[in-house]
């Protein structure tokens, strides 16, 4: 178990370290691409300052010949100056010069603008590029910044990475270092088993050369006093009794248990799949409470309605197979009747599915033709068409296989012994192809039943009937698998348990000779039984006395109480029958009174004025369905106007109403105390009944408690022997792990160093970047 968990343990840790390994080579990827990013940036960043140190040279020689210019303009500013008073002296005289000076002012005007417009529109360049050159900087600053916070995450997720491996490596060191004390431990209890195998090899040796000794005394016994050799036919040998095996008789108990429970849940599955296929049946393709559905239909949901018939006898026969294999039997096929009568009720459940078989086919093909079904509809109903086709050949596969396991308990010739292991095998595989098959149809039931709950005309009774029979199939494919996985678990029991029998011989002959031998074995027992019986202690005369006196009076009080009841009940019945005397009473004297009332009404309607017709009314309707004694109470309450109108009629009605009331009110006392004592009575009885049954419980678990203690008893001492080889076993597992143990921490120790100098190498190129 040690060695389990560890390795579990190891298990969960390699994947931790492979997922970490995996998210480092992704960082690894981010940082090596940021890395290039930077470097293009970097010499994008160059480009730009190269061209910019251009711009500004350009910028600066341009600057100087404007100022050159300026200084030019300035001076032919002041020789135009000087040369106007010149001309006005000379004006006469130097008509030709003016005209000479006149032109290289309009060829200096020209030249001047053309250098202005050089400017200006130098001026306008380097503002462009001084507002382009902004742009990139900033850009550039915000990319730097983003890959920054970017490093510095990867540094976090870095660390975060180098400090969990250093957990990793002190957790498995600390584990190494249980194992290492776990090893030591495990090295001393091994020289202690070396011990104790050779002190029970000497022990061996000493029984060896008793039994031995033994043998060879009883074989010159039986040589001599032994005059019949029974064994040595096999007709009269499969009578002898065989070695009465307990643990495999609590075995083959407690597996056939087992089956018996998957089998009510099978058996309950397939009533559910059927009751439901027939709900079905009545309200799709066409609802039965609208319109009438097919005839064929109609058959169909009456042979399904029979269902019960055929499916319940399974879990009869299964339980009574079960019933016969107990502790005092020896079982082995030729004396399991029982199973004869399982495989006649399978053989009837396969016939009803034959029977129904062509039904339901024709219903889906009639679903097909509906106006309803979509293709895709229709597939999935050709695909189930298709399983129950498998499903029906399977069970008649799977009763093949059973019916011949049935024949040697009827017919000794029906299967040769050597052919069980091959039949055993034959029903597990039946059983792997009924399970592929209730799988396959609960898929495609459950894909048609999404396709028809998406259908406009689908009603809530439809998805509800859907649902239900999706449970029942998914219930059916749960038994199918937990029977399938039983029975590949405990063939290889089965087959060994075909072994047992008499002694030196194959096996039982036939039927009758395992009947045979089983009266011959229960008379055995007996005869074992009343040898062993102790003999009872005789009871002392006066304590005898004493019994007989308790008994006596626990005799007649138990008679008084039978008596009690008897009357209690008698007295019940009578009170029951006058109330409802009394009830049928009163009732006659409700309808008199209303009469009465009815009668006064109309005399006071005909023979009062208008204030005696207003009262008489209000009485007449006053008086309702659920209590009309009211009446005589208003009247009682108003003597002024029941005196005025009929006294003696409404004072004799008083005192009849208060009679009724008191025999009323006495009866319902008299019910009520008899139906006290009635459920007191019950209620004793409840609890004798209880108390009866959580003893009869208790007995039962006590006794499974005792059967389980008995076959822990048995599988300890199995284990008692394997012990010694799982001590060796673990030991060099152990050896291995630590092998592996420690070549994954030197593994993981140059991996978490190769990442410091990853880190550190990003690390440092983040701070110069």
């Amino acid at each position: 178990m040690a060695s389990a968990e560890l390795q579990g343990k190891y298990q969960k840790l390699a994947q931790e370290y492979s997922k970490l390994r995996a998210q480092n080579q992704v960082l690894k990827k981010g940082v090596v691409d940021e890395q290039a990013n930077s470097a293009a940036l970097k010499e994008q960043l160059k480009m730009k300052d190269q061209s910019l140190r251009k711009l500004q040279q350009e910028m600066d020689s341009l600057t100087f010949r404007n100022l050159q210019l300026a200084k030019r303009v300035e001076l032919l500013q002041d020789e135009l100056a000087l040369s106007e008073p010149r001309g006005k002296k000379n004006k006469k005289s130097g008509e030709s010069s003016s005209q000479l000076s006149q032109e290289q002012k309009s060829v200096f005007d020209e030249d001047l603008q053309k250098k202005i417009e050089e400017n200006e529109r130098l001026h306008i360049q380097f503002f462009e590029a001084d507002e382009q050159h902004k742009h990139v900087e900033a850009e550039l600053r915000s990319r730097l910044a983003t890959l920054e916070m970017e490093a510095a995450q990867h540094q976090a997720v870095v660390d975060g990475l180098t400090r969990k491996y250093m957990e990793t490596i002190e957790k498995l060191q600390n584990d190494k270092a249980k194992l290492e004390v776990k090893s030591q431990t495990l090295e001393k209890e091994a020289k202690e088993c070396r011990l104790r195998t050779e002190e029970c090899q000497l022990q061996l040796k000493n029984l060896h050369d008793d039994l031995s000794g033994r043998l060879e005394e009883s074989l010159s016994i039986i040589s001599e006093k032994v005059p019949f050799n029974d064994t040595k036919y096999s007709q009269y040998n499969a009578l002898n009794v065989p070695l009465h095996n307990r643990r495999h008789q609590l075995k083959m108990r407690d597996i056939v248990g087992q089956a018996l429970a998957f089998v009510q849940d099978l058996v309950t599955a397939l009533l559910n799949f059927h009751t439901y296929t027939e709900q079905r049946i009545q309200i799709f393709p066409i609802d039965s409470a609208i319109e009438p559905i097919s005839p064929l239909n109609q058959k169909f949901s009456q042979y399904l309605h029979e269902n019960a018939s055929y499916v319940r006898p399974l879990e009869e026969g299964m339980l009574h197979l079960f019933e016969s294999i107990t502790e005092d039997t020896v079982t082995v096929l030729e004396t399991t009747v029982k199973l004869k009568t399982f495989s006649e009720h399978l053989t009837s459940y396969i016939c009803f599915l034959k029977k129904i078989l062509p039904y339901q086919l024709k219903s889906l093909e009639e679903e097909c033709e509906s106006s309803l079904c979509t293709s895709a509809l229709r597939a999935r109903n050709l695909e189930l068409s298709q399983d129950m086709k498998k499903m029906t050949a399977v069970f008649e596969k799977l009763q093949t296989y059973i019916h011949l396991l049935a024949l040697p308990s009827t017919e000794p010739d029906g299967l040769l012994r050597t052919n069980y292991g091959s039949v055993l095998t034959n029903v597990g595989a039946a059983l792997h192809g009924f399970h592929d098959v209730v799988k396959d149809i609960s898929k495609h039931y459950s894909q048609k039943a999404t396709i028809e709950h998406e259908l406009p005309t689908a009603t809530q009774k439809l998805i509800t009937t859907n649902d239900c029979i999706l449970s029942s199939l998914v219930a059916l494919t749960n038994g199918a698998g937990k029977i399938t996985s039983f029975f590949s678990n405990n063939v290889d029991c089965f087959i060994a348990s075909l072994s047992y029998g008499p002694k030196a011989a194959s096996g039982f002959i036939s039927p009758l000779s395992a009947e045979c031998m089983l009266q011959y074995k229960r008379k055995a027992a007996a005869y074992m039984k009343a040898l062993r019986k102790p003999l009872l202690e005789s009871v002392p005369y006066e304590e005898a006395l004493a019994n007989r006196r308790v008994l006596l009076s626990s005799t007649e009080s138990r008679e008084g109480l039978a008596q009690q009841v008897q009357q209690s009940l008698e007295k019940i019945s009578k009170l029951e029958q006058e109330k409802e005397h009394w009830m049928l009473e009163a009732q006659l004297a409700k309808i008199k009174l209303e009469k009465e009332n009815q009668r006064i009404a109309d005399k006071l309607r005909s023979t009062s004025s208008g204030q005696g017709l207003g009262l008489a009314q209000e009485n007449a309707t006053g008086v309702n369905a659920a209590g009309r004694e009211d009446v005589s109470a208003k009247a009682m309450l108003d003597p002024a106007h029941s005196t005025s109108l009929v006294p003696d009629v409404e004072s004799r009605e008083d005192l009849i109403k208060n009679h009724y009331m008191a025999r009323i009110v006495e009866l319902t006392s008299q019910l009520q105390l008899a139906d006290s004592k009635s459920v007191h009575f019950y209620a004793e009885c409840r609890a004798l009944s209880k108390r009866l049954a959580l003893a009869e419980k208790s007995k039962d678990a006590l006794t499974e408690e005792m059967k389980v203690a008995g076959q822990n008893i048995s599988r300890l001492q199995d284990e008692l022997t394997t012990t010694k080889r799982s001590y060796e076993d673990q030991l060099s597992m152990m050896s291995d792990h630590l092998c592996s143990m420690n070549e994954t921490l030197s593994k993981q120790r140059e991996e978490i160093d190769t990442l410091k100098m990853s880190s550190k190498g990003n690390s440092k190129k983040n701070k110069s970047r």
